[in-house]
């Protein structure tokens, strides 16, 4: 699969751009600010419904205008798939595929599946538990249509357990059989999210492994650890043992709502005791377990998008990465970088042809 051009109006910084792309390496280059991160944004915009960085469409739209657009085609097996995307001020956003509407936005998840490396990344080393879910549950649901479905249902009974709490701390009245139904919808939901995580992470460590192997050849010792409560006792036996602290706490302690991924250095935190090189390497190895992850279980293979990866990376690192990237089981590859001549000499180095564009305050040009 891979992106053949794409169409941007009003989208962030750009008025409007049209750009054909290369089915190999494109590279953009640019000052700081210039649009190039937007770039890849508008990449990921197009094959996720939504923004790398911002949750908020609206955000989106350039600064005094009321509408953005994307539109793009992807050959994808030899078939072209023209996709468009529209969002207007407080409007619902329109996602159309070959010019008809998506009746729901999850069909469009997983059809053009996407990888983004970028220094944003860093928050899930240093962030709360809830990023690494978000981590985890991006990838499956690239690959399992019916994994959202599955997570939306979880948190709406989890909702629902929640409140019921809050109301006995209210009304000090407490129904024990309305609890044991609550319980029973969460056990057979969140058992199912359970054994799919499970199974992925189970695929998906060894592929780590074995990336964080070869871009530190071997050097430094880390672990991708799944952590669950499921993993030791039945949820059902959970929810029993902790029915007095939920009462109290007025919310539900247990769960797959709780499950967390360790990033361990020589057995000890990343977080801590990781350098910036170390967790950047740490968190590229995460990104292209992912890519080879996704190109297993879809058949085909997503597109990479490299946001200022040379940042924090010694030359030799960023040199394996580009070899491994370009003459590898790798796509369609976009890249973003301040140095356009620091980019033409890797790339020379390793002999491999790059297509590169030159980004200026919004407005992009062959280099």
């Amino acid at each position: 699969m891979w992106l053949k051009n794409i169409t941007l109006l009003n989208f962030k910084n750009y008025c409007d751009a049209d750009l054909q792309f290369s089915d190999t390496v494109n590279v953009f280059t640019g000052n700081n600010g210039s649009g190039k991160t937007n770039m890849l944004d508008a990449i990921h915009y197009l094959c996720l419904c939504k923004s790398y960085f911002n949750p908020i469409d609206g955000q989106q739209i350039k600064t005094g205008s009321d509408l953005f657009m994307i539109q793009g085609d992807f050959d994808r097996n030899e078939r072209n798939d023209k996709i468009t995307c529209g969002v207007k001020r407080n409007q619902k956003k329109q996602f159309k595929r070959n010019k008809k509407e998506y009746e729901k936005l999850a069909d469009h998840i997983g059809l053009f599946p996407v990888v983004m490396v970028s220094p944003y990344d860093v928050n899930l080393i240093m962030e709360g538990s809830e990023e690494r879910r978000k981590f985890i549950d991006n990838v499956i649901s690239q690959t399992d249509s019916h994994y959202l479905d599955q997570l939306i249902t979880y948190n709406r009974i989890l909702l629902n357990r929640n409140a019921f709490l809050k109301q006995i701390a209210i009304t000090r009245k407490y129904d024990p059989t309305l609890l044991e139904i609550l319980d029973e919808q969460l056990v057979i939901a969140g058992n199912k999210i359970f054994a799919i995580r499970k199974a992925f992470m189970d695929e998906f460590i060894p592929l780590f492994n074995e990336y964080y192997l070869y871009l530190t050849e071997n050097k430094e010792v880390v672990s991708l650890n799944y952590q669950s409560q499921l993993i030791d006792f039945p949820f059902e036996t959970l929810l029993k043992k902790s029915v007095e602290k939920d009462r109290v706490l007025e919310r539900t302690t247990t769960g797959i709502h709780k499950d967390e991924l360790a990033f361990e250095i020589s057995e000890m935190p990343l977080k801590k005791f990781g350098s910036q090189g170390q967790q950047k390497s740490f968190l590229i190895a995460l990104k292209l377990a992912q890519y080879a992850y996704l190109a297993k279980n879809k058949g085909f293979k997503p597109l990479l998008l490299l946001d200022d990866i040379f940042d924090k990376l010694d030359d030799h690192r960023v040199q394996k990465l580009m070899q491994m990237v370009s003459h590898q089981d790798f796509g369609q590859i976009f890249i973003t970088d301040t140095g356009k001549e620091r980019v033409k000499s890797v790339f020379e180095k390793i002999q491999v042809d790059v297509t590169l564009f030159e980004v200026k305050e919004g407005q992009i040009s062959h280099a």
